[in-house]
């Protein structure tokens, strides 16, 4: 059986809801990496905005999503899952309109808060609803999920690319069309799911400064999710220092491009192709922290190829520099894809798990926000470290570092693992 048979046939055993949200995940995606690669220039070169108010516009949507996430799983478990994952996509579908439609300032960066709060209102709701449509499935139901996901990511730059080489505008609108479907779609075909369950004995439930004061004591969730940042800043080096290291070497010429492309293929189609057989190998083999434990080390061994690199002398041109410029980033993308195969379904389960099945929304809006905040300071920190590198001449200082967090996430997880804080269910009380 071939890997799209397989998911196909994956996907066809649940759920109603759980398909048409995988699908939904895909066409999200796609909406969104068809347009936000092609945006900075759209800023910078059709706009003539200046460079700090590009990162403005950008940092916006970033800092609206991420400080909403909590907000947005709050809403999602006290209104419904439906009514968030609507309302995120109707919101994105002004948003993506605007983004192409409007040239001040002003209405730019309110278009662009807007897309970010879309992502934080329907994100935590998604993983919720899937969480539990899916049941006892879960892992598998976010395996899938994973891998719509990437495929989303991998299409939409190359939809975007021959919308933008039309106009912009164009983009934004078949951007925004998308989501307006899915809208419609969703409100339609979507089952209603309430949010969190009530209280046992029907007795109403507590405050949301409340809510938020019992998850911000649960220990185990906290610790599990500063221990899971490491993951996060990790993958997203694929789109920072990993596309940095292949231009130091590789120069700013087409192949360099080409080869800052292939990284993304690698990393989506290696999920694609492998992610569901990478999820039953270890679901057979291993407990869920066990799972994530071993999914960070590889993680942190994926930056062992460009450590040693560069202990290699460096080709002054030709084939053999393009070869040390490509191939060490490659196999670190592949090994961060696998990586994040084995961790990725496991992980969003113990979320599940540590919530004790409340709260579940708001549980993972938290979560998003710990990481995302944590990504915002790794990639500072990696960057600060690529910068040292070359002003000091010693390469390997950022992909020490990198291999070093993956290992100190590891045993992080794995220490938490084996003291049986991510097995037991701890219900939050309110």
């Amino acid at each position: 059986m071939s890997a799209a048979t397989g998911t196909l046939a994956q996907l066809r055993s649940h759920p109603r809801g759980v398909q048409l949200l995988l699908v939904n995940q895909f066409t999200i995606n796609l909406g969104f990496y068809m347009l936000m690669p092609y945006l900075a220039a759209h800023l910078s070169g059709t706009l003539g905005l200046a460079g700090w108010l590009v990162g403005l516009v950008l940092g916006v949507r970033n800092f609206s999503q991420q400080g909403m996430f909590l907000i947005g799983g709050t809403l999602a478990d006290r209104l419904g899952h439906k009514p968030m994952i609507v309302t995120g996509c109707a919101l994105r579908t002004v948003a993506f309109a605007a983004l192409g439609l409007v040239d001040s300032v002003p209405a730019l960066i309110a278009a662009s808060a807007a897309t970010g709060l879309a992502g934080a209102l329907f994100n935590p709701a998604v993983r919720a609803y899937l969480a539990a449509d899916a049941g006892e499935r879960r892992v598998e139901a976010f395996a899938l999920f994973n891998v719509f996901y990437q495929a989303g990511i991998l299409l939409g730059p190359l939809v975007g690319m021959v919308l933008t080489g039309v106009d912009f505008t164009v983009t934004c609108l078949v951007a925004a069309g998308l989501f307006a479907v899915l809208s419609a779609v969703q409100i339609k075909a979507l089952p209603a799911r309430p949010g969190a369950a009530p209280e046992p004995g029907g007795r109403a439930e507590g405050g949301v400064l409340r809510q938020w004061r019992s998850i911000l004591a649960h220990r185990s969730f906290l610790l599990f999710a500063l221990a899971m940042t490491g993951s996060y800043v990790l993958t997203f080096q694929v789109y920072l220092a990993l596309p940095l290291e292949v231009r130091r070497l590789g120069g700013e010429g087409q192949g360099a491009t080409a080869a800052v492309a292939l990284l993304f293929a690698v990393s989506g189609l290696s999920t694609i192709l492998g992610q569901s057989r990478v999820t039953a190998w270890c679901r057979d083999r291993w407990e869920p922290g066990t799972a994530v434990a071993a999914g960070l080390g590889v993680m942190g061994v994926a930056f062992v190829p460009l450590l040693v690199a560069t202990a290699l002398p460096v080709p002054a041109a030709g084939a053999a520099r393009w070869a040390l410029a490509v191939l060490p980033p490659l196999l670190a993308a592949l090994l961060l894809a696998v990586g994040t195969m084995i961790a990725y379904p496991f992980e969003m389960d113990i979320v599940v798990r540590l919530s004790g099945d409340r709260w579940v929304a708001t549980h993972y809006g938290l979560y998003q926000t710990v990481c995302g905040l944590g990504i915002t300071l790794g990639n500072l920190l990696t960057g600060a470290a690529l910068d040292a590198a070359r002003s000091a001449g010693t390469p390997a200082l950022p992909w020490a570092a990198l291999s070093l967090l993956g290992l100190g996430s590891c045993l992080a997880v794995r220490a938490l693992h084996r003291a049986g804080h991510l097995a037991p269910v701890h219900p939050v009380t309110v």
